[in-house]
C-alpha cells in the first residue's frame, strides 16, 4: 500500500480522499493540545468568547512536547491517549475541526461527529516521541502558557507518519483489524 502525502490545514476533499488504513505522511501546520487545553477552549465557548485559534479546516495533534534540549525545536513529541479528548472533541468537530491525531480508540459519539461533520482520526505511535519530533520544524506559543508543555502551540511538520483509524465513512481500523484477526484466526491464537 503506497504512503499519501497530505498537506494540513484539510479540505473537505482531502478527508474524502483517506480511508481507514491508509498510511500517510503529514506537512504543514498543525495545532497541539492536551486535556488541559481542550477543557480552557471549551469553557470559552461556554462563555461565548472565540477560540485561541480558527479550528476550521485544522488538525490538532494530541501531544505535549518535553522541553527542546540545545539545538532541538522540541523535546519528545509523542501522542497522548485520545479519548481524554472524546468529551470536547464532537463540538470542535462541528466548528470546523477536520483532522486528529493521538493514540487509541475514540468513542461512538466522535466517530458520528467525524462522519457529520468530514473529519479524520489519524494515530501516530506510541512510545516514539523522540523519532516524532524530528518531524516538527517550528513550534510557536498560541495559548495558554501557563499550562507549560500541555500549551496550545502552532506546530509545523514535515512529513509526520499517521495511519488513518477513523475516516468520514465509518470505517474503523481498530475494529476492522479485529474482525480480520477473528477471520484469520478464528478468533483464538495459534
Amino acid at each position: 500500500m503506497a504512503v499519501k502525502h497530505i498537506t494540513a490545514p484539510l479540505t473537505d476533499e482531502a478527508v474524502a480522499s483517506l480511508r481507514a488504513g491508509d498510511r500517510v505522511l503529514i506537512s504543514g501546520v498543525v495545532y497541539a493540545a492536551r486535556d488541559a487545553a481542550h477543557k480552557r477552549m471549551i469553557e470559552a465557548l461556554d462563555r461565548g468568547e472565540p477560540l485561541p485559534f480558527d479550528v476550521s479546516g485544522q488538525v490538532i495533534y494530541y501531544v505535549g512536547p518535553t522541553p527542546a534540549k540545545p539545538g532541538q525545536v522540541v523535546g519528545s513529541a509523542g501522542p497522548t491517549t485520545s479519548g481524554r479528548m472524546d468529551k470536547y472533541a464532537p463540538r470542535l468537530l462541528a466548528l470546523g475541526l477536520k483532522g486528529m491525531i493521538g493514540k487509541g480508540y475514540r468513542n461512538q459519539e466522535v466517530k458520528e461527529a467525524m462522519a457529520k461533520h468530514k473529519a479524520v482520526y489519524f494515530a501516530a505511535v506510541g512510545g516514539a516521541g523522540a523519532l516524532l519530533a524530528k518531524a516538527i520544524k517550528v513550534q510557536e506559543l498560541v495559548a495558554y502558557e501557563d499550562l507549560g508543555p500541555e500549551a496550545v502551540r502552532k506546530l509545523v511538520i514535515e512529513q509526520f507518519p499517521a495511519v488513518v483509524i477513523n475516516d468520514m465513512y465509518g470505517n474503523d481500523l481498530y475494529r476492522q483489524g479485529v474482525e480480520q484477526y477473528r477471520e484469520e484466526w478464528g478468533g483464538g491464537g495459534r
